[in-house]
């Protein structure tokens, strides 16, 4: 595994075999990212197990550790968090990276903090919007502050939140509502979190936000489709159970349709909480996946499925994806960029939809290529799926997997995959 995140491209050789085998997957990163940080907001000892480690929730825990959080790791798949219920103040500026979950959630956790605190991440970072999320902590008289509305974030805390109404827009993300939601629960009074209209990016994983603070003891109550009361209740300390990520999922199951091969991956799809597990009925559709798909409450797992729409054998359009411009790389673009750069033509951005062409043709072809990959793990793992079929696919930059799925590569050479 190591060798593979430490060369500078990888070059899949195409299969000549179904892919077959039984793999173990990480933990869900969302769920990883959400249990951390209730574990440090409750009183006690919280073992969290099945838990992913990679960049984003190394990031998490690092913050939480210099806020005073006892954070320890006996194993490669559990966290063990001891805490006093608050975060203390950090003595330099947390950096996290390009781990967007943890730059949110602990935006608003710091709201509930005393002092100066300035929460940072990579240049990647400096280009991904908050301003929704500030703006809306502002509102609660809370003094913060961004430069050009993305970090670094500047907070001077004065305490715990006195409560009341928090408006959020969650046209961008869900993870701004995620994050009110869980500093709600500390606050000193009763919090209702409202949507400012009724667009809200992958309303699913507001229900992963939800149940995981019920499961540490948080009382919450849906009022309507936009509104959410929260008593405040704090958290309080358990184990928890974290479940595969179904996002990492989704490239395995791609790969299973694209080989006509059968990966056991220990769980099926029906069992998944997360939102990205809906993109299984699309990927057993393959050869004949729909002309149009919305990809809004499915937003991580579209890379996987515009690759694979290259070899369907109808072209696909894909709709409702506008905030895949804002994650870690602008999506949209990069996939339209890397799929033309296999075929000239082979997908294109209309507005913020992607349309891709779909030829059938393409497997067995050698195609050279060089596969920019924008320090976006999704962007190498969905076009590791094209190489399967495509001779002279370079992947550039495979590091970059190790956001959430640092075994990737290793995981693809247990099903019989081989690089040059």
């Amino acid at each position: 595994m190591t060798d593979f995140l430490k060369r500078p491209s990888l070059t899949p050789i195409p299969i000549e075999q179904p892919l077959r085998g039984r793999l173990t997957l990480p933990g869900s990163k969302s769920i990883t990212n959400r249990a951390l940080l209730l574990a440090a907001l409750a009183k006690g000892s919280s073992r969290l197990s099945g838990a992913l480690k990679s960049a984003d929730t190394h990031w998490m825990a690092e913050a939480l550790r210099a806020m005073g959080v006892v954070v320890e790791e006996p194993d490669d798949s559990t966290f063990v968090v001891h805490s006093q219920g608050r975060l203390q103040t950090p003595s330099a500026p947390l950096f996290l990276g390009n781990a967007g979950t943890a730059m949110r959630f602990l935006t608003a956790a710091l709201a509930n903090s005393e002092g100066r605190v300035v929460v940072d991440g990579d240049e990647h970072m400096h280009k991904r919007p908050i301003e929704p999320l500030v703006r809306a902590l502002r509102a609660l008289g809370l003094d913060i502050s961004a430069s050009n509305g993305c970090p670094p974030v500047t907070i001077e805390g004065r305490g715990r939140l006195k409560g009341g109404r928090m408006e959020i827009d969650g046209g961008l993300s869900s993870q701004y509502v995620s994050a009110l939601l869980m500093v709600a629960a500390c606050a000193e009074g009763p919090c209702e979190v409202a949507l400012l209209g009724s667009e809200i990016g992958a309303r699913g994983y507001i229900d992963l936000t939800l149940a995981a603070m019920r499961a540490f003891g948080a009382e919450v109550e849906q009022v309507d489709e936009a509104t959410w009361r929260v008593q405040p209740t704090g958290y309080q300390a358990r184990d928890f159970a974290i479940e595969p990520d179904a996002s990492a999922a989704t490239y395995l199951w791609a790969a299973e349709a694209l080989s006509g091969g059968a990966i056991d991956l220990g769980m099926p799809a029906s069992e998944f909480t997360q939102p990205d597990a809906r993109a299984k009925a699309l990927i057993d559709s393959f050869p004949d996946m729909p002309a149009l798909i919305d990809g809004a409450q499915m937003q991580d797992a579209i890379p996987t499925l515009a690759v694979l729409a290259a070899f369907n054998r109808t072209p696909v359009r894909f709709t409702g994806i506008a905030n895949l411009r804002v994650k870690e790389c602008d999506r949209i673009a990069a996939l339209a960029t890397e799929l033309s750069r296999i075929r000239p033509g082979l997908a294109v951005e209309e507005g913020d939809d992607l349309l891709v062409a779909a030829d059938p043709n393409l497997a067995g072809q050698h195609l050279p290529a060089r596969i920019e990959t924008y320090a976006d793990h999704r962007i190498a793992m969905s076009f590791a799926l094209a190489a399967l079929k495509i001779d002279g696919l370079e992947i550039l930059d495979p590091a970059c997997v190790s956001k959430t799925y640092p075994g990737y590569w290793q995981a693809l050479a247990q099903l019989g995959v081989r690089y040059r």
